[in-house]
């Protein structure tokens, strides 16, 4: 097993079968850095476009289509000490009826202090002064390349992942993604320094980030959608629109789940998801929602956890 570390020169908008920009294995970590939503790095320069560039893609050896790619985030470092974001809140989460009434969107400056792990606005109004939020790193925007050799913006989400926009996506979290082309193809940006459910303003604290990962790669998993394990929860994410399309392909792949990891039928999975499946509404603003259907950690589900088996 190698750490790597990994010096970005160039950046990509789309999650794509793309070259890679470095070959690991199965075990491996690596240290690299991510711009912002708008391309900025570290120092403030814009090195990309904007609309998440993405760092990578890294080539896992050995990974075929039907494996499942394990990525763990192990660490993120904010890289800089601000973000940004747009406020009010985007009109596709408010009643038509009151859009009138609402201000233009405009960016609003962050400070991220790493040491106090908080985030507070850099010019606040005077009724809100002593507001202040935890710092809480996310990925926004992450995955491997889609099928049939697809160039997927990185404005979208689907199965091979992308704009997905969870906020449990963060260190500790590993995240099983479906493998659709040889080698995965991984691909990182849009860190987010803190944001809530369904990135409802259009953004969370954007900023860039150096962040460390590993991979696993597992042979024919058979995955249809990115499955995700926390220290407290088990998941599964999916994408699409109308909101109830995610809602039943994050459902389905969940029974899918329970069913193969817990030996049981369709009618004793749903016995558990009926009474403790959890939903989280993960993205409302970008073209494919998202849903997460959860399920705590408990006795009953152990045998669904992924990390740490071989």
């Amino acid at each position: 097993m190698a750490r790597h570390r990994f010096v970005p020169t160039s950046y990509s908008n789309v999650i794509g079968t793309l070259p890679p920009v470095l070959e690991i294995m199965s075990g491996d970590s690596v240290v690299t850095t991510t711009l912002d939503a708008a391309g900025f790095d570290g120092a403030g320069v814009q090195q990309a476009p904007r609309g998440n560039p993405m760092t990578g893609p890294f080539f896992v050896t050995g990974a075929e289509p039907g494996d499942a790619l394990h990525v763990t985030i192990e660490r993120m470092t904010p890289n800089r000490k601000t973000g940004w974001t747009y406020s009010p809140l985007a009109p596709g989460v408010l009643d038509p009826a009151i859009l009138g009434e609402m201000q233009k969107r405009e960016r609003y400056e962050w400070a991220i202090d790493a040491a106090a792990g908080t985030v507070k606005l850099l010019e606040p109004s005077a009724r809100i002064k002593d507001w202040s939020f935890p710092l809480a790193p996310m990925l926004g925007c992450f995955g491997v390349a889609p099928e049939r050799q697809q160039a997927i913006s990185t404005a979208t989400s689907g199965a091979h992942g992308g704009n997905m926009d969870y906020r449990l996506f963060g260190p500790g979290a590993t995240i099983a993604f479906p493998v659709f082309e040889a080698g995965a193809l991984f691909f990182l940006g849009d860190g987010h320094a803190c944001q809530g459910d369904g990135e409802i303003a259009g953004t969370g604290v954007e900023t860039s980030f150096e962040v460390e990962f590993s991979v696993k790669l597992v042979k024919q998993a058979g995955l249809r959608w990115p499955r995700c394990e926390t220290a407290t929860d088990l998941l599964v994410l999916a994408a699409g629109r109308p909101l109830d399309q995610p809602l039943q392909f994050a459902t389905t792949e969940m029974l899918r789940w329970v069913g193969e990891a817990l030996s049981v039928d369709a009618v004793e999975a749903s016995h558990l998801l009926g009474q403790a499946v959890r939903y989280d509404v993960a993205n409302v603003f970008n073209p494919a929602y998202c849903v997460a259907a959860r399920l705590e950690k408990t006795e009953i589900t152990k045998a669904m956890s992924f990390v740490g088996k071989a």
